[in-house]
């Protein structure tokens, strides 16, 4: 299915928020459905809608004007969901909300195809691999519509849809990425993603103290005083998505 003709603007988050703190719900998609993995294991799932086109309406019902979606098979290279993420990218459309797309970008080819259609893209893997194709994305498309997606694992980035991990520590891709234009981080605690075991502050904190620009921060997320945490460390916003889907954090925000 493809967009309408007139998408939203790619600009700042408009997700509810309270203080400019942004909450931003996630739509991981396996094997055509919304799910959540624990700590990334593809093998640990729950299923949460078996239509993930259904997930997101649900979250745009509520009034969101963000959703963050994930190709978890195509991540991990087993296959992809892009039918149902555009089919679901042209009902966020119809509602005037954005969407970003991330998982198995991995080439200007990747890229490409789904900025036609969505209005960011997330990178990951070749932020460690390819930073130059990062840097190209940038001056293609604008720091506005590429995102950098910094996963780690005690301090390291994790890489290949988690599987592997990097020698390559966190802050100093953060760093790396602000050099080359980069103005948005997604900060992920994989060892904490999907578990409900709150927020560990320390390492959110060394990505904020390495990144000037604004900062995104999902992975533990369990309870609102965790997204308070994330707003006291200076952070502007959180992807959520176990916590949201099980309703242990209200969405909207209370103002």
């Amino acid at each position: 299915m493809s967009l309408p003709s007139e998408m939203p603007e790619a600009g700042a988050r408009e997700a509810p928020a309270r203080g400019g703190f942004a909450v931003v719900p996630c739509v991981d998609v396996q094997g055509g459905r919304a799910v959540r993995l624990t700590e990334g294991d593809p093998t640990r799932e729950t299923v949460y809608y078996p239509d993930p086109v259904a997930a997101g309406g649900h979250w745009l019902s509520l009034g969101a004007r963000e959703l963050h979606v994930v190709d978890l098979d195509a991540a991990l290279g087993a296959g992809d969901n892009r039918g149902v993420i555009e089919d679901l990218a042209a009902l966020a459309a119809q509602r005037g909300a954005r969407v970003e797309v991330g998982g198995g970008v991995r080439s200007l080819a990747a890229a490409d195809a789904w900025l036609a259609r969505v209005q960011r893209v997330v990178l990951g893997t070749v932020a460690v691999t390819d930073p130059a194709l990062v840097g190209r994305l940038v001056e293609r498309y604008g720091p506005e519509r590429i995102v950098v997606s910094v996963d780690a694992r005690d301090g390291r980035v994790a890489v290949r849809g988690w599987v592997e991990t990097s020698a390559v520590e966190a802050t100093e891709l953060a760093r790396r990425m602000d050099e080359i234009g980069v103005r948005e981080l997604i900060y992920t605690d994989v060892s904490r993603d999907g578990t409900l075991q709150g927020v560990d502050p320390e390492p959110v904190a060394r990505v904020r103290e390495a990144f000037p620009h604004r900062l995104i921060a999902g992975g533990g997320v369990a309870v609102d005083a965790d997204l308070d945490l994330y707003e006291r460390l200076g952070l502007d916003g959180a992807i959520v998505g176990r916590a949201l889907y099980e309703g242990t954090v209200r969405y909207p925000r209370a103002p």
